[in-house]
């Protein structure tokens, strides 16, 4: 498939768009918060004047996933109703309201030489982020990359190639209206897959990769990119509900963690029960799930208080579902739990519901996931959640950034040294 509006092969034309993002990004480095801000602003006014067309062209994207299939909790990821175009500008004008990292001092330091040595943050450069369904990572993502000062390359999902369409087309606008380079945020405007390839091997002009969707998708592009991929593969999240738990609060906090919003990286996909309260835990959380259309499949310890539930296998512990099915496991102790998380678990989000402080503190000390929850739902990380406004990724790396990435994480460092005359002897 050729692009969109262009007569370019398709080699032509990413080879185009890399080398106009790298140009873009030297300039957007160096541009004022003020400019940068207003950019944002103006995305923000375009969103709204045109929330009609753009919900127009999302229907479109959403008939289009319902002939081909597509389960509810995926259709909801595409879906632009008021109350989510509402989110997205709310969370573009907290952007705005961020300090703007870029040239911030992290730290300075005088030598014995008289030397000063600063170290100042700096953008990254190109960011490509390949994504999946949820258009408005489109907007979010370009608010984030111009806020610091990066230029960005976006390759959105077939499914939602008209609403992915519809906001480039306000976001290119409110940069040229606002004085930047448009290139500063450029989309791939064809879902030919030879294009995610291409990028991929862009290693002159993009400086990162981050992608955003399934465990297929991330996988299969950090195994071809020759450029560094800041990723996580699955979130298999876990609640634990300790033997100390208030169980009313922990109902609220497993039926929000599985229920609101399913087919999220960040939702639980197996609950885990301390022995000592399962009898009266499970039955009445069961009942709710149940109500909310949730599948239950449990351990041999889950079937003889849910006896009517699915038996859960080896494949369950490891899954995420993405769905509204959950696994089940009642554990013997607080460190069945901490080990079967570990085992499990993708490094990504897991809680744990007790009034002990002890259980408390050890589970933030002894798993080792990216966000650690003492009485709250996994379903929290997020930037926006954070207060980081909106988030370009959530990464279960280690290196670089972990967690919700907002504006520093898309910034390095470089050192800045004033001297007078200093030499090495």
């Amino acid at each position: 498939m050729a692009p969109i509006g262009m007569s370019l092969n398709i080699e032509e034309y990413i080879a185009e768009l890399t080398r106009g993002a790298k140009e873009a990004s030297r300039r957007l480095a160096c541009t004022g918060t003020a400019q940068k801000d207003a950019a944002i602003l103006a995305i923000v006014a375009g969103l709204v004047d045109s929330r009609n067309n753009l919900q127009r062209e999302n229907q479109r994207d959403i008939e289009a996933a319902r002939r081909a299939g597509l389960g509810n909790a995926l259709i909801d990821r595409l879906l632009l109703s008021d109350r989510q175009i509402k989110t997205m500008t709310d969370g573009l004008r907290t952007i705005v309201s961020l300090k703007d990292p870029v040239g911030e001092v992290m730290s300075g330091w005088k030598m014995p030489n008289g030397m000063l040595i600063e170290k100042v943050r700096v953008p990254l450069g190109v960011i490509a982020i390949i994504y999946e369904s949820r258009p408005d990572v489109t907007a979010e993502a370009a608010a984030l990359c111009l806020k610091a000062g990066n230029a960005v390359i976006l390759r959105g999902g077939k499914e939602a190639i008209n609403s992915n369409l519809s906001i480039y087309k306000i976001i290119k606008k409110a940069l040229s209206d606002s004085g930047l380079d448009p290139r500063c945020v450029q989309i791939v405007e064809t879902t030919d897959r030879a294009a995610v390839d291409l990028l991929l091997k862009a290693e002159r002009y993009i400086d990162v990769v981050i992608p955003r969707g399934g465990e297929e998708l991330i996988r299969a592009v950090a195994e071809k990119s020759r450029i560094p991929v800041i990723k996580h593969y699955k979130g298999v999240c876990h609640v634990y509900v300790d033997e100390y738990a208030d169980l009313d609060k922990a109902e609220k906090i497993c039926i929000n963690a599985k229920v609101q919003r399913p087919a999220t990286c960040n939702a639980m996909e197996t609950m885990l029960v301390h022995k000592n309260i399962a009898e009266k835990f499970l039955p009445g959380t069961a009942k709710k799930m149940k109500e909310a259309g949730v599948e239950l499949r449990g351990c041999s310890n889950t079937r003889k208080i849910l006896p009517d539930i699915k038996e859960a296998t080896e494949d369950d512990w490891y899954a995420e579902y993405l769905d509204l099915i959950l696994a089940v496991r009642v554990v013997s102790s607080f460190d069945e739990a901490v080990d079967h998380i570990a085992k499990y678990g993708s490094s990504h989000s897991d809680a744990i519901v007790t009034e002990n402080v002890t259980s408390a503190n050890r589970f933030t000390n002894e798993v080792d996931s990216a966000a650690v929850y003492v009485n709250a739902s996994t379903r929290l990380t997020d930037g926006g959640q954070f207060g980081m406004g909106a988030e370009i990724g959530i990464s279960t790396d280690k290196l670089h950034a972990r967690g919700p990435m907002g504006l520093p994480e898309l910034t390095s460092y470089k050192f800045v040294i004033h001297g007078d005359g200093q030499i090495r002897e």
